[in-house]
């Protein structure tokens, strides 16, 4: 590579810059100010989250999914803009059941793996119903259901569940619910 060549400056155009800073006095000192690049706060994310699902629970004023559990009545959950009259037609079976999982002997933990598992598969094949088989408890301590009230928890969680209810008697009733999940909107 070559060096490039200094300009050559004409002596008169030099005189007249001479003359016009004259009377310039360098600057004292070295007192330098460095920048401080100040880090962004970190945004607390899941508390945002958890704050706003909890400010959106209390102004839906929806009863809790497990409210009826005392007196023995369904168990039924709709998302907030879901019409009573497409929780009854899910209840009725107006939607055929397109796949369904079988919790029986699973651990919580297991379950709640299988679940979100299976519910990412089925909204991802653009399933509308399934069916979530938790058992009625029979077998387990005290006789009491153990899987049914974390499901429904797990379900009123997710954005994707528009409504769930007890299934049928002939679909397993008090032992299963019916899901019904939000279409995918498939773009162009």
């Amino acid at each position: 590579m070559k060096k490039p060549r200094k300009p050559v400056i004409n002596p008169e155009e030099s005189e007249l810059f001479r003359a016009a800073v004259s009377d310039v006095v360098p600057l004292t000192g070295t007192a330098r100010i460095e920048h401080v690049r100040l880090l962004p706060q970190p945004v607390p994310a899941q508390r945002l989250r958890d704050e706003r699902e909890a400010l959106n629970e209390s102004l839906t004023g929806q009863v809790a999914w497990d409210a009826g559990m005392e007196t023995g009545e369904e168990l039924s959950y709709a998302r907030n803009g879901v019409g009573a009259q497409t929780l009854s037609k899910l209840r009725r079976g107006h939607w055929a059941t397109q796949d369904e999982l079988d919790l029986h002997g699973l651990t919580v933990e297991q379950a709640r793996l299988a679940l979100a598992d299976f519910l990412n598969r089925s909204v991802h094949r653009g399933l509308r119903c399934v069916r979530i088989i938790h058992g009625k408890g029979l077998r387990s301590k005290n006789r009491e259901p153990v899987l049914k009230p974390k499901l429904g928890a797990w379900l009123i969680k997710r954005d994707d569940i528009l409504a769930f209810c007890q299934a049928r008697s002939a679909d397993g009733g008090g032992g299963a619910v019916v899901v019904l999940l939000q279409g995918v909107s498939r773009g162009s």
